[in-house]
C-alpha cells in the first residue's frame, strides 16, 4: 500500500527491546519507516524509556515489576501505557495494536509471549528459539490453528525459509545448517577447561548478547537450532546436518533430492533476517552492506566436534526422546550459563551441569501437556542449581 508516494508500514511490536536483537529491530524499523506500537524488556528502564520517547510507543511492558513501576513515573508526561510483571507482558501483547510482534525475548521466558502473539492473531518474528525448543509441538499446532505463518528471524531459519522456495517439501532430501564454530573451534576438552567467560565471548563474526555467544561456544545454540528447524520446515532431525563454516557467509543450505544444493549468502549481520521478517513476502533495498566474494577470498567447511562438544549430540537425542525433554536441556542450560557468566563454574562445567540434569530427568519423554512440560522445566532449574552448589 503506497501512501504519499512511500510504503504504509504495518505497526510492530517489539518484545525484548534492548537486547541485542531487540535493538537492531528498532534500528530496522528506523531505517525503513515501520512505526512501533511497544516495546517491552527485563528491567533496563532507562533504554525503554529512551526508546518509547524516541518511537513514541503506545504501549510498553518491563517484566520486573519494580522496574514498571518506575517506567511508569518516568513516562508519566506521555500517553505511553505501561504495564508491569511477566502477566503484564502478555496484557500488552493483547492490548497492541501491532500486525507483526518480533519476539526477541531471551530463553524460556519467550514462550508465553511466543504463544500470547499467535492467540492474538498477530503475524510472528521469532527470534527466540527457545519457544520452539520448549514447546515446539504446542506451539506449532497453535499457529495452525489460528493460521499463523510463523517468521524466522534466527540467520540459520532465516536463510532456510528462502532456501526452501526452489523445490516443494517432497523434494528436500536434508537441511544443512551452517555454524561459526565459535571461539573454541579445534580445541578439546582439555584446552577447554582454562577457558574463562572473556575468552567464550570472542565470537570470531556476530556481535550477540552474551548468553547466545556462550551457547555458540558451547555448540548448544546449533543443537537448539536443529530441534527449532525440524519445527519450523517440518523436516525430521536426522535429515538436518551441521557444518562449521567459520566465515559466517553461508548461514544455510537445502539439498534436494536431486543433489543439487541452494544456499543463502550474506555479511553476517542480524539486520538482514529482521528486515526480511518485517518486509516478507516483498524484498526492499537492504540495510546491510551489500556482500562481496572477492572480498572474503574463500569457504570453508568442516565437520562438528561432537565428541568434545556434546550438546549438540544431546540435542538430538533430547529431540528424538520428546516430550520435556527438549525444555529440560534448555533449562538446565540457562542454568549452568548463567552460572558460567557469573565466572562460578568453568566452561567444561556447563557441559557436565547438563548432561547430568538430562540423564536425571529422562522420565520427562512422556510429558506432553504445557503444564508438564513447564514443570519439567522447573525441576530442570532446581537440580542443575543444587548439581553446581555441590561441586562448589
Amino acid at each position: 500500500m503506497m501512501e504519499n508516494g512511500t510504503t504504509k508500514r504495518a505497526p510492530i511490536l517489539i518484545l525484548g527491546s534492548t537486547g541485542s536483537v531487540g535493538t537492531q529491530a528498532l534500528d530496522v524499523a528506523k531505517r525503513l519507516n515501520f512505526p512501533v506500537d511497544g516495546v517491552c524488556a527485563h528491567r533496563n528502564v532507562g533504554t525503554v524509556e529512551a526508546q518509547a520517547r524516541e518511537f513514541g510507543v503506545r504501549v510498553c511492558a518491563m517484566a520486573d515489576e519494580d522496574a514498571a513501576k518506575e517506567l511508569k513515573i518516568k513516562l508519566a508526561d506521555t500517553p505511553t501505557r505501561v504495564y508491569g510483571g511477566s502477566q503484564g507482558i502478555l496484557d500488552m501483547i493483547g492490548e497492541s495494536r501491532a500486525d507483526i510482534a518480533l519476539n526477541s525475548m531471551l530463553g524460556q521466558a519467550g514462550l508465553l509471549p511466543t504463544l500470547a502473539v499467535i492467540e492474538s492473531g498477530k503475524q510472528l518474528a521469532l527470534a527466540n528459539k527457545e519457544s520452539l525448543v520448549v514447546a515446539g509441538e504446542i506451539v506449532m499446532a497453535k499457529a495452525r490453528e489460528k493460521g499463523i505463518t510463523i517468521r524466522p528471524v534466527d540467520s540459520e531459519h532465516c536463510a532456510l525459509s528462502q532456501c526452501l522456495t526452489a523445490g516443494a517439501h517432497k523434494e528436500v532430501r536434508k537441511l544443512v545448517l551452517t555454524a561459526s564454530g565459535g571461539p573454541f573451534f579445534g580445541k578439546k576438552r582439555e584446552e577447554l577447561e582454562a577457558m574463562r567467560v572473556s575468552d567464550a565471548l570472542a565470537h570470531p563474526t556476530w556481535q550477540m548478547g552474551q548468553k547466545i555467544t556462550v551457547d555458540s561456544a558451547t555448540m548448544m545454540n546449533k543443537g537448539f537450532e536443529i530441534i527449532e528447524a525440524s519445527y519450523l520446515f517440518g523436516i525430521p532431525q536426522q535429515n538436518i546436518d551441521v557444518v562449521v563454516h567459520r566465515e559466517s557467509i553461508i548461514h544455510s543450505m537445502v539439498e534436494y533430492i536431486d543433489y543439487s544444493m541452494m544456499a543463502q549468502l550474506a555479511v553476517p549481520d542480524m539486520r538482514h533476517c529482521i528486515q526480511h521478517a518485517l518486509t516478507y513476502p516483498v524484498r526492499e533495498t537492504g540495510v546491510i552492506k551489500p556482500l562481496s566474494l572477492t572480498d572474503v577470498g574463500r569457504l570453508t567447511f568442516a565437520a562438528p566436534d561432537e565428541d568434545t562438544f556434546v550438546l549438540l549430540r544431546l540435542a538430538r537425542k533430547c529431540m528424538s526422546d520428546g516430550g520435556a525433554m527438549p525444555a529440560v536441556l534448555n533449562a538446565a542450560n540457562e542454568i549452568a550459563v548463567a552460572a558460567f557468566l557469573k565466572d562460578s563454574i568453568g566452561f567444561c562445567d556447563i557441559f557436565d551441569a547438563v548432561q547430568h540434569t538430562v540423564s536425571a530427568l529422562s522420565s520427562g519423554a512422556s510429558a506432553h501437556t504445557l503444564d508438564e512440560i513447564l514443570d519439567y522445566d522447573r525441576q530442570a532449574r532446581a537440580l542443575t542449581r543444587a548439581y553446581l552448589e555441590a561441586r562448589d
